[in-house]
């Protein structure tokens, strides 16, 4: 009976993503029901004193602690999905229980099941600390909000620093900008915009969050997004001087890449991101692999737009 309600969890999640009905409460309840399941036999293991009670502790610490997190993160408009690692952690679980169940009617099995909870209890501490790594932008994002507007005279300006070097630049130079935004959803518009006087050089922006608007209104050959994929070099190269073309500006830059929490059906890793800058006579571009939330990932990659930005207008 353990075995086949183990096994629901595989079922389950198969069953969502094949029908399409994967969704972000479900990628919140799905590890909550694994761990009330899990710690439900442990105890039971415990009563028959088949278990050491502080090995139980550390486990429902862990899970609590975890749980407590991704609650305040879903507060914040954001789910943090089980990683490959907690799912390790779920297995090596499961293992230890199934043969701690086992080792009763055959005691030769108490030695490997010794081992596997040793392994449980090593994994379930080293995949906390990993959740507690990833979810330091539920904090960070309180000390350190995004800027949403521009600063008052005579108070401390919320406006990102690099978009303030970056006005003074384009102001003196007289050059024009415009972004082409995917999976930012307009942050680097916004963020640019923040600085009051930004007109005089900020063209605009295009949102391309479908591959559709990224062929239609930036003219990214479809070529291009089926053979190297829309978050690519290549897309964001194409994305770039899109803009350019259509806003008539002197340089453009485009955000591309994959923000989490998962890999959006792809085999790329969560946090791979491309920028690209275009002008009239090139380009360049920066490929990153960010570590963190889907909001400080996007956070992130505004911040290296305006860097790469800010590098062209210096020079």
């Amino acid at each position: 009976m353990f075995v086949v309600a183990s096994l629901t969890d595989t079922l389950d999640g198969n069953l969502a993503r094949r029908r399409g009905q994967v969704t972000e409460l479900g990628k919140f309840l799905d590890p909550l029901a694994d761990k009330l399941f899990i710690l439900s036999v442990l105890i039971v293991l415990v009563q028959e004193e088949e278990l050491a009670a502080w090995i139980v502790v550390v486990i429902f610490g862990r899970e609590l602690l975890i749980t407590v997190l991704r609650s305040l993160s879903a507060s914040q408009g954001r789910v943090i999905a089980a990683t490959p690692f907690g799912k390790t952690k779920t297995v090596l679980q499961v293992a230890a229980v199934l043969l701690l169940i086992l080792q009763r009617p055959y005691p030769v099995l108490r030695l490997p099941a010794d081992v596997v909870v040793a392994l449980a209890v090593i994994f379930t501490v080293a995949s906390g600390l990993d959740y507690l790594w990833r979810f330091r932008g539920v904090f960070g994002r309180v000390q350190r909000p995004l800027p949403t507007g521009g600063g008052a005279p005579g108070a401390e300006s919320p406006v990102d620093p690099l978009v303030r070097r970056l006005h003074e630049h384009l102001r003196a130079g007289g050059r024009t900008i415009a972004v082409a935004e995917s999976c930012t959803g307009g942050m680097l518009a916004a963020a640019i915009t923040d600085q009051p006087g930004s007109s005089a050089y900020f063209k605009g922006g295009v949102v391309a969050y479908s591959n559709e608007i990224k062929e239609r209104l930036l003219g990214v050959p479809g070529e291009v997004l089926q053979e190297h994929g829309a978050v690519s070099a290549e897309a964001a190269r194409a994305m770039a001087e899109g803009a350019r073309r259509a806003l008539d500006a002197d340089l453009a830059v485009s955000i591309t890449g994959i923000a989490g929490p998962d890999a959006d059906g792809t085999d790329k890793p969560v946090g791979l991101t491309h920028v690209w800058l275009a002008e009239a006579d090139g380009g360049e571009g920066r490929r990153f692999v960010f570590a963190g939330d889907r909001w400080t990932n996007r956070r992130q990659a505004v911040g290296e737009a305006l860097t790469l930005l800010l590098a062209r207008v210096e020079d």
